[in-house]
């Protein structure tokens, strides 16, 4: 059964231009889902240069190690994914499907299954049924497109409430480049690389290296800067693939990211990324606010980040604002917990732009009616001083309700 919008879902829709070399289509092969598309086909022009970002787990799925060693290469001519099903802690069978769709993916494009990378998104341990994708093969092959963006996003959501899209342009010497993106998630959703899934076309021409050191930098700002329940997909893949069509000049591969050359592209592809690491946040299982805590004061903005994360985690901060309580006793619990330098005595904390702890304590005349005012609303903005350097972050999150344990609890059935 589909699941309400969430309430936090943006009010419009992006739409995404057609982008040169790129054509994508999707098909209902009843992976999990019945009666909606369940499998995407992005396919590029010969040439499309690929970067790929990939989660850390340890229990990573069989299209993680698939795509991997495809990054190697450096080139891509397609992108499948399925959703219902994460192939994941399937052994043999998961190398076996994973093979099987890349070769048969090549074969409909005519290029190497190198060339194919894979996702899947969905149950954990249960087998694939990829002969359903193969039997569809020729149908998807045909029904390529270069406006199946929305579409797309549409066919690789599982518990989302709504697809997730974005778009950006920029310019290299002088000339418009565009690009786009999808992305899916909504629950276990704490990615220590990438996010669950997102896909990203470009018609710049770049070299696959720059392109790589441009896709870590947006991730770790972006998607790395996000969390909903704390919990790290097995199957976590952002890739970027920049098919080489714009009419600007070669750029070189060591250029620097803060090069006149790739600043604006480099600018655009860090909105892209954040924008979708939003709209994952927003779309939280069962989430009813939009939270953001900006973290001051850290010994460094890695140190920053992590004690952001831990708040932005702790179970009892995020059913305070559920609650719609501003319990900022929860929130030094979590500085203090995030294993990170933190002077108590110089600790400063604010809800909705209103100081409420300084120096180690209360503010004198402490006044929570306006807070409670502000937590009543669907945007949360928490700000926080350490007091120790001058490291800074920002995360996002969203609160934890009875939705989400309503939606977890039934996953399988």
């Amino acid at each position: 059964m589909a699941l309400p919008q969430s309430p936090l879902a943006p009010e419009s829709v992006a739409r995404l231009p057609a982008i040169d070399g790129v054509r994508l289509a999707t098909r209902a092969c009843g992976i999990k889902y019945r009666g909606r598309s369940d499998v995407c086909l992005m396919a590029f022009d010969p040439g499309t240069a690929v970067a790929g970002v990939f989660t850390r787990s340890k229990t990573a799925s069989a299209p993680v190690d698939w795509c991997r060693r495809a990054l190697v290469g450096g080139r891509a001519r397609a992108v499948l994914v399925n959703s219902g099903n994460a192939n994941a802690f399937t052994g043999r069978l998961g190398e076996d499907s994973t093979a099987a769709i890349a070769e048969a993916t090549a074969a409909a494009l005519d290029c190497r299954p190198r060339e194919v990378f894979l996702a899947s998104t969905g149950v954990i341990g249960e087998p694939l049924p990829h002969e359903r994708i193969l039997k569809a093969m020729a149908r998807l092959e045909a029904g390529l497109k270069p406006a199946g963006w929305r579409a797309a996003a549409r066919a690789i959501m599982t518990t989302d409430t709504f697809a997730k899209s974005a778009t950006r342009s920029a310019e290299i010497s002088g000339r418009r480049v565009t690009l786009n993106g999808i992305a899916k998630g909504s629950g276990m959703i704490a990615p220590d690389m990438a996010t669950m899934l997102s896909f990203a076309a470009s018609d710049a021409k770049l070299p696959q290296a720059l392109l790589q050191r441009l896709l870590e930098r947006a991730i770790q700002r972006s998607f790395n800067c996000v969390t909903v329940d704390g919990d790290t997909s097995t199957s976590d893949t952002v890739l970027l693939a920049a098919t080489g069509k714009a009419k600007h000049p070669r750029v070189p591969a060591d250029c620097r990211l803060d090069n006149p050359l790739v600043r604006d592209f480099a600018r655009a592809l860090d909105g892209l990324m954040m924008d979708l690491a939003h709209q994952v946040a927003r779309d939280g299982e069962g989430a009813q606010k939009f939270v953001a805590i900006a973290v001051t004061g850290a010994a460094s903005a890695a140190a920053a980040r992590r004690i952001g994360l831990a708040i932005a985690n702790s179970p009892l901060v995020k059913t305070a604002i559920a609650g719609e309580d501003a319990n900022w006793g929860r929130i030094v619990m979590a500085v203090g917990k995030a294993g990170e330098r933190a002077d108590r005595d110089k600790l400063k904390i604010a809800i909705g732009g209103i100081e409420l702890a300084r120096e180690g304590r209360r503010v004198d005349g402490y006044d929570e009616g306006p807070i409670a005012g502000h937590m009543k609303g669907r945007e949360i903005d928490i700000a926080v001083d350490v007091g120790i350097g001058r490291g800074r972050a920002t995360v996002w999150t969203c609160d934890l309700t009875h939705g989400y344990i309503d939606i977890n609890a039934d996953y399988r059935t």
